[in-house]
């Protein structure tokens, strides 16, 4: 994702429109943790439901996410950073413990499976370790289209797009874009065949 620089904008830019831009900011604004904690509050909440509670799940699910399509499916422990940066599509399943790390947008298309254990991390970290001492990171978006199917433990890191029609393999760490029509697997991700 191409990211804009800090002298496009007029006059200088929030924290929060430095993440919004993909730069590097500072995440100690204090907004943002003022977000953290609410959605924190409300994972907890949806994380102890009763399993027959499913109304309230789904109720819970609809504050915590941005956008919830028709019909979704998550399976406690679910966890997220923010929750409004997160869009599920109809038919969403995740499976248990799934993690959202959200400052950038998560976008998840229709009929859209997670196996247990999967992570989507839009954040990430500088190389340098004066930087991080600074708590300095930047957000870049991950897209996923629809019916994909993304197995148990797999990880998609920060600015990645996977195509529709994709099965992400179990364990795979999808580190660059995965076009679709394809089954892609590994460390790094990689297509080993097309989907007939």
């Amino acid at each position: 994702m191409a990211t804009l620089p800090e002298s496009a904008f007029t006059g200088p830019m929030t924290e929060a429109e430095k993440c919004r831009a993909g730069l590097l900011y500072d995440t100690t604004y204090p907004e943002r943790e003022a977000q953290h904690l609410a959605c924190a509050e409300l994972c907890y909440a949806y994380n102890h439901t009763s399993p027959s509670e499913l109304a309230r799940r789904e109720a819970l699910l609809r504050q915590i996410l941005g956008k919830v399509g028709q019909r979704p499916y998550v399976e406690p422990n679910f966890h997220c950073s923010f929750g409004t940066n997160i869009q599920v599509g109809d038919d969403f399943f995740a499976n248990h413990d799934c993690v959202f790390i959200d400052p950038a947008e998560i976008i998840l298309g229709h009929h859209v499976l997670l196996g247990p254990q999967c992570g989507f991390y839009t954040a990430g970290h500088p190389l340098d370790h004066l930087l991080r001492r600074r708590q300095l990171e930047y957000a870049r978006p991950i897209v996923v289209g629809n019916d994909v199917w993304i197995g148990g433990g797999a990880i998609l890191l920060p600015g990645v797009t996977v195509g529709s029609n994709v099965v992400i393999g179990a364990g795979s760490v999808v580190t660059r874009d995965i076009p679709s029509g394809v089954v892609a697997c590994g460390n790094p991700c990689r297509v080993v065949r097309d989907i007939e």
